[in-house]
């Protein structure tokens, strides 16, 4: 699971933009060996790459369950769209399985809490069998318990899929994170562990403030001057 940080306007939305096709960009971006540059949304999403934004409140009148047969209906023949269904379909109950949405099933999406809003835009991207997920500060404004739950949602997402995190969360980072990429004025300024880019000086500088550390109960302390 990777994350990109980085100070505001470093260009870690951007670069999601550009590889979904909803910003213009120059390079190289692959996957699968599948230029994604230069493509139109839907045929980025076709190709396995799926991604979240920052907000959650879309289609908020619909259940759960409506939103991630929406969903899977993107991957369906045009044909079994008009096809009256038996039930719901497996690649739906494994999403609300793995997400954690079972028993929120027929909720209507605008009676979720906050963080709960949050998941079904995950399970949306599961039932499209989306092989990368590309997700933009997943667990912003959450609880404490909100926050665990996704992470442990993405720790059983990354087994079979490529995780990519934009994330502010420095507690969040430090107990979920593979590894970390820092942006900063558009460019690769650090990669590593937590730990390496933590005790890197540039990162220091540019983005976490040469306050910035982690004490011996693990917690963050930010002293004044720290971002």
């Amino acid at each position: 699971m990777r994350f990109l940080i980085g100070p505001n306007g470093a260009g870690k939305t951007t670069l999601v933009d550009a590889v979904t096709g909803l910003a213009k960009a120059t390079g190289s971006a692959q996957f699968d060996g599948v230029e994604l540059l230069g493509k139109k949304v839907h045929q980025v999403a076709r190709a396995g790459i799926g991604r979240t934004f920052r907000t959650a409140s879309v289609f908020e009148e619909l259940t759960v369950l409506q939103k991630l047969d929406i969903a899977a209906g993107a991957v369906r023949k045009p044909w079994t769209l008009l096809c009256a269904r038996n039930g719901v379909p497996p690649s739906i109950e494994a999403a609300m399985e793995t997400t954690g949405l079972t028993d929120l099933r027929d909720r209507r999406a605008g009676e979720l809490a906050h963080g709960q809003k949050q998941w079904p835009k995950d399970g949306m991207l599961l039932v499209q069998d989306a092989r990368v997920l590309l997700l933009d500060e997943p667990v912003a404004c959450m609880s404490a318990e909100e926050r665990e739950h996704t992470g442990e949602l993405l720790r059983t997402v990354r087994k079979d899929h490529v995780v990519v995190v934009v994330e502010h969360d420095m507690e969040f980072l430090r107990a979920y994170a593979d590894t970390v990429t820092v942006l900063a004025a558009g460019k690769v300024l650090a990669e590593g562990t937590y730990a390496t880019v933590q005790a890197d000086s540039r990162v220091q500088e540019v983005y976490l403030g040469p306050s910035y550390e982690e004490t011996p109960d693990g917690t963050v302390a930010v002293a004044a001057g720290g971002h």
